[in-house]
């Protein structure tokens, strides 16, 4: 028993601790790329109880820095665990358009094939309704405001990834090409609702 115990102990002695800190960093970066990491850590990541949800996990930084903003974001200072809960599944839905988005952008000029039908990208999904739309939560690592309403977060999500350009990165492993490769498409769907009318005309967006 003694032996069992101090082996348990052993095993799992780098998480706690000093160590702590470094294992949150390197699990933030393994839910960022889990190419980034080494194989040894991706292994050990990979057996952890799996995460019960449709799209992956979010980077905890992402929730962390939304759950600090929001006491600003409540004109009595007091938390709001039902606006807590749905900011959550507002990451989650900007999260699923970046994965998922491709599968119904407009890439059929002559409308040959139907659309698939993507529960994920539904506000629906998420628990999210009407009444919600005119809600304002924070944007996370959106280009974008820090903070816009649902409607807002929804238009901007539909243009970049549900429009005429289809976007399919997140798989790249290289995690400074990936995110130039999202700020370009999202910042420039962001610019575009800028511009005069007769410049977005004439470049075709």
């Amino acid at each position: 028993m003694t032996q069992n115990y101090n082996k348990m102990m052993q095993d799992s002695s780098q998480l706690f601790g000093t160590n702590a800190p470094f294992v949150e960093a390197l699990y933030e970066q393994y839910l960022q790329d889990p190419g980034s990491v080494s194989a040894e850590w991706r292994g050990y990541f990979d057996a952890l109880p799996a995460w019960d949800a449709p799209v992956a996990e979010l980077p905890h930084s992402t929730v962390q820095r939304s759950f600090a903003a929001l006491p600003k974001a409540m004109s009595n200072g007091a938390p709001d665990a039902d606006h807590e809960r749905r900011q959550v599944k507002v990451l989650q839905l900007i999260s699923a358009h970046r994965f998922l988005g491709l599968r119904v952008a407009n890439l059929d000029p002559l409308k040959r094939h139907a659309k698939p039908v993507v529960p994920e990208l539904d506000p629906a999904f998420y628990g999210l309704g009407d009444s919600d739309m005119d809600t304002t939560f924070e944007t996370g690592s959106l280009v974008s405001a820090a903070r816009l309403t649902l409607r807002e977060i929804m238009q901007l999500l539909r243009q970049t990834y549900c429009g005429s350009i289809g976007a399919e990165y997140m798989y790249i492993s290289d995690v400074p090409q990936k995110r130039w490769i999202q700020n370009r498409l999202e910042g420039f769907a962001a610019y575009r609702d800028m511009m005069p009318r007769s410049v977005a005309v004439s470049w075709g967006v």
